[in-house]
């Protein structure tokens, strides 16, 4: 199911359950009952449930919204490390130089094509990437330099290598969901407390009233669904892209 047809859903569904509940009220509301007597100390309550509510939102979008970030980063340093092995391999013999670029290529075209994919679909890396890596590894260190100049690029090579395994590991770690079960439960909770205070207002006097409940309601599924996209940094509609692999290596691209 496509996300935007998933916020379209819970958009909708939150004003119809406001709407549905609201008529049902005003339909079962005994004949003496007057809405203008909601007592004060409701509204304050109200208006404070609110507020705190937003500021829980608040901090829990900006939390996704950062890990988010910080994984489109570890994609970054990835393919910028595989572009440094690439390019600082070239003061090496050709063949040695061909079989190093060949294996990087490899590596960067399978996790932009195979294990993207499963990064998506399964949460998960795959066991062929890390093996791509090994080779990629052993290429590096096995080689043993023949002149000064190798062996001057010998040890960034290898650090390269290791920032490539550290980003990997960094990408592997945030393929799940990174917000807590708990968190999750409060800010639902959170949302049903919120709603549910606009009907101790007895929210059912006009169409206008009727309308604002509805789009208040509408607006919490809206930040709800921002929390749930952002949540999984490389599976969802605005998540992180394997984009800098595809800038730095575009022979991969086909």
């Amino acid at each position: 199911m496509s996300e935007w047809l998933v916020l379209a859903l819970a958009m909708l569904g939150a004003c119809a359950v406001v709407v549905a509940v609201t008529l049902v009220r005003h339909r079962t509301a005994a004949a003496d009952d007057d809405p203008s007597e909601t007592p004060d100390v409701i509204e304050y309550m109200t208006m404070w449930i609110g507020v705190v509510y937003a500021i829980v939102l608040g901090l829990a979008i900006a939390g996704v919204w950062e890990a988010r970030g910080v994984a489109q980063d570890q994609v970054r340093a990835e393919a910028q490390a595989l572009h440094e092995i690439s390019e600082r391999v070239r003061v090496y013999p050709p063949d040695v130089r061909d079989g190093i670029r060949a294996d990087v290529n490899a590596y960067a075209g399978h996790v932009v094509h195979t294990e993207w994919r499963t990064m998506t679909d399964h949460g998960r890396l795959t066991d062929t990437g890390a093996r791509l890596l090994d080779r990629i590894r052993s290429d590096v260190t096995d080689y043993r330099p023949r002149t000064d100049f190798e062996a001057q690029a010998y040890q960034p090579l290898v650090d390269q290598v290791t920032a490539v395994d550290q980003a990997r590991g960094a990408r592997a770690e945030s393929t799940g969901a990174t917000m807590p079960g708990v968190v999750w439960f409060g800010l639902l909770f959170g949302a049903v407390i919120t709603v549910g205070m606009v009907f101790a207002l007895q929210i059912r006097r006009t169409p206008r009233e009727l309308v604002l409940a509805g789009l208040f309601s509408a607006t919490i599924a809206f930040m709800l669904f921002l929390i749930w996209v952002f949540d999984a940094p490389y599976s969802r509609g605005m998540d992180a892209t394997a984009q800098p692999f595809l800038d730095l290596f575009p022979g991969i691209e086909g």
